[in-house]
């Protein structure tokens, strides 16, 4: 684990690091705090993702509903939500859900709602880095009000220095920027990138690139970096591949497993 000691800006720039997918969901409910506690020292920083409720609370949740990974379906007053989009539950009706036992039924375990602002909490509490990937709620709310409600988070936590800010909605990182020009931000792509990517980066203003397994390959990557450009590849959990990225100049992988592996062949 990388010890407090530097802003992510610099961090980024480092190759050969593991990011917590969701934190450690593959021993732990994904986007939990659960997760993210079992995450400490076994990875450089943690993934998550976020979006808003009704009433605008940021919240650290993956999908755009929540019947995959909550308890949502088992309760009679919530049948007439379906298909149970997170956007159309408030703080207080979401903060009623179990986020745990769906990942074992067996354990018992439940696990309450876990919010940005306790995200970043933790990672103060615990000296380490986060990545926040704000989810596409355009179907929702206007793209300054979700960005305008991760920022505030950040800012009033003071996590500016630990937090790296990306999406697959690239109008948001245009907000972020307006706002909190100093958090280095990072594309999202799945798949094939656009003509002209390094002056559609230039344009975005972004310190990294974030890109599918598939997509990743040598060319792009040392032209990327050669830009001044740090690059992410998702989702890894093969030590294998991870060696071969890290050969190409990756900056860092983002895994579910974080397999002590995965670090061996970090360069």
């Amino acid at each position: 684990m990388i010890e407090w000691c530097m802003k992510f800006l610099e961090l980024m720039n480092k190759t050969g690091l593991v990011a917590a997918h969701r934190g450690a969901r593959s021993i732990a409910p994904e986007n939990t705090l659960s997760a993210l506690t079992k995450s400490i020292g076994k990875c450089d920083f943690i993934e998550i993702d976020v979006g808003l409720s009704r009433d605008g609370a940021v919240i650290v949740m993956h999908d755009d509903t929540l019947q995959r990974t909550t308890n949502v379906a088992q309760i009679d007053s919530f049948r007439d939500k379906k298909p149970y989009r997170v956007c159309d539950f408030n703080i207080d009706e979401l903060s009623k859900l179990d986020y745990g036992s769906w990942f074992d039924a067996n354990s018992g375990r439940k696990e309450p709602l876990l919010t940005l602002k306790r995200a970043l909490e933790f990672i103060k509490e615990n000296n380490m880095f986060i990545n926040v990937e704000i989810k596409d709620m355009s179907n929702c709310f206007e793209d300054k009000m979700v960005v305008g409600a991760v920022a505030k988070e950040i800012e009033d936590t003071g996590a500016q220095e630990r937090v790296l800010l990306s999406s697959f909605r690239h109008e948001y990182l245009r907000e972020a920027k307006k706002i909190l020009f100093n958090v280095p931000t990072a594309a999202l792509f799945e798949g094939n990138a656009q003509d002209n990517l390094l002056e559609y980066l230039k344009d975005l203003e972004v310190e990294a690139y974030h890109v599918d397994d598939a997509s990743a390959d040598e060319k792009k990557v040392k032209m990327l970096r050669e830009a001044g450009y740090a690059v992410g590849v998702y989702t890894i959990n093969s030590a294998k591949r991870a060696k071969e990225l890290f050969a190409m100049g990756v900056n860092y992988i983002f895994s579910d497993s974080l397999d002590k592996k995965l670090k061996k062949y970090a360069l």
